[in-house]
Protein backbone atom coordinates (compact mmCIF):
# COMPACT_ATOMS: atom_id res chain seq x y z
CA UNK A 1 0.00 0.00 0.00
CA UNK A 2 0.71 3.77 -0.38
CA UNK A 3 -0.59 6.88 -0.14
CA UNK A 4 -1.66 8.97 -3.42
CA UNK A 5 -2.55 12.75 -3.94
CA UNK A 6 -5.75 13.12 -5.63
CA UNK A 7 -7.48 16.24 -7.64
CA UNK A 8 -8.54 17.91 -4.21
CA UNK A 9 -4.85 18.99 -4.47
CA UNK A 10 -4.91 20.77 -7.37
CA UNK A 11 -5.19 24.57 -6.98
CA UNK A 12 -5.31 24.21 -2.91
CA UNK A 13 -1.55 23.10 -2.43
CA UNK A 14 -1.78 22.97 0.95
CA UNK A 15 1.82 21.58 2.32
CA UNK A 16 0.84 20.43 5.87
CA UNK A 17 1.54 16.80 4.12
CA UNK A 18 5.18 17.87 3.73
CA UNK A 19 6.20 18.49 6.96
CA UNK A 20 5.11 15.71 8.90
CA UNK A 21 6.68 13.16 5.96
CA UNK A 22 8.96 11.55 7.92
CA UNK A 23 10.83 10.28 4.21
CA UNK A 24 10.63 13.30 2.27
CA UNK A 25 8.64 11.63 -0.59
CA UNK A 26 6.64 14.68 -2.05
CA UNK A 27 7.33 16.08 -5.27
CA UNK A 28 6.36 19.77 -6.66
CA UNK A 29 3.88 20.46 -9.47
CA UNK A 30 3.52 24.04 -10.35
CA UNK A 31 -0.61 23.47 -8.77
CA UNK A 32 -0.30 20.23 -7.08
CA UNK A 33 2.19 18.02 -4.64
CA UNK A 34 2.54 14.02 -5.79
CA UNK A 35 3.57 11.11 -3.56
CA UNK A 36 6.57 9.00 -5.43
CA UNK A 37 4.96 5.82 -4.12
CA UNK A 38 8.71 3.67 -4.22
CA UNK A 39 9.56 6.13 -1.52
CA UNK A 40 6.16 5.82 0.84
CA UNK A 41 6.64 4.35 4.05
CA UNK A 42 2.72 3.40 4.34
CA UNK A 43 3.37 5.31 7.60
CA UNK A 44 -0.14 7.61 7.06
CA UNK A 45 0.87 11.17 8.89
CA UNK A 46 -0.16 13.14 5.61
CA UNK A 47 -3.27 12.04 5.75
CA UNK A 48 -4.54 14.11 8.65
CA UNK A 49 -3.22 16.88 7.82
CA UNK A 50 -4.42 17.78 4.15
CA UNK A 51 -6.97 20.21 4.79
CA UNK A 52 -8.43 19.69 1.16
CA UNK A 53 -8.33 15.76 2.07
CA UNK A 54 -6.69 14.79 -1.18
CA UNK A 55 -4.48 11.92 0.30
CA UNK A 56 -5.96 8.43 0.12
CA UNK A 57 -4.38 5.39 0.40
CA UNK A 58 -4.48 3.62 -2.63
CA UNK A 59 -6.59 0.53 -1.40
CA UNK A 60 -9.60 2.75 -1.72
CA UNK A 61 -11.47 1.60 -5.45
CA UNK A 62 -10.97 3.99 -7.83
CA UNK A 63 -7.23 5.32 -7.44
CA UNK A 64 -6.06 3.77 -9.88
CA UNK A 65 -5.50 6.73 -12.29
CA UNK A 66 -4.19 8.84 -9.33
CA UNK A 67 -1.61 6.36 -8.40
CA UNK A 68 -0.37 6.47 -11.88
CA UNK A 69 -0.39 10.27 -11.54
CA UNK A 70 1.97 10.16 -8.57
CA UNK A 71 4.53 7.47 -10.11
CA UNK A 72 4.96 9.34 -13.12
CA UNK A 73 5.05 13.19 -12.03
CA UNK A 74 7.34 12.11 -8.88
CA UNK A 75 10.03 11.08 -11.36
CA UNK A 76 9.54 14.05 -13.39
CA UNK A 77 9.18 17.01 -10.45
CA UNK A 78 11.68 18.66 -7.93
CA UNK A 79 11.09 16.86 -4.52
CA UNK A 80 9.93 18.94 -1.24
CA UNK A 81 10.74 18.60 2.37
CA UNK A 82 9.93 21.79 3.76
CA UNK A 83 6.40 23.40 3.67
CA UNK A 84 6.00 26.32 1.53
CA UNK A 85 3.12 28.79 1.81
CA UNK A 86 0.43 27.85 0.34
CA UNK A 87 -1.19 29.71 -2.63
CA UNK A 88 -3.18 33.25 -2.00
CA UNK A 89 -6.75 31.83 -3.70
CA UNK A 90 -6.14 27.64 -2.18
CA UNK A 91 -9.36 28.02 0.25
CA UNK A 92 -11.35 29.05 -3.05
CA UNK A 93 -10.42 26.19 -4.46
CA UNK A 94 -10.88 23.84 -2.12
CA UNK A 95 -14.07 21.18 -2.26
CA UNK A 96 -14.35 22.66 -6.22
CA UNK A 97 -15.19 19.17 -8.51
CA UNK A 98 -13.41 19.05 -11.96
CA UNK A 99 -10.57 20.06 -10.77
CA UNK A 100 -8.01 17.99 -12.80
CA UNK A 101 -9.74 18.68 -16.35
CA UNK A 102 -10.01 22.86 -15.72
CA UNK A 103 -6.61 23.25 -14.05
CA UNK A 104 -4.11 20.31 -13.66
CA UNK A 105 -0.73 21.62 -14.92
CA UNK A 106 2.05 19.15 -15.45
CA UNK A 107 4.71 21.45 -15.41
CA UNK A 108 7.22 21.37 -12.39
CA UNK A 109 6.95 23.46 -9.53
CA UNK A 110 10.19 24.81 -7.81
CA UNK A 111 11.02 22.28 -4.74
CA UNK A 112 13.03 22.80 -2.41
Amino acid sequence: MTYVVTEACIKCKYMDCVEVCPVDCFYEGENMLVINPSECIDCGVCEPECPAEAILPDTESGLEQWLELNAKYSGEWPNLTSKKDSPADADDFKGVDGKFDKYFSAEPGEGD
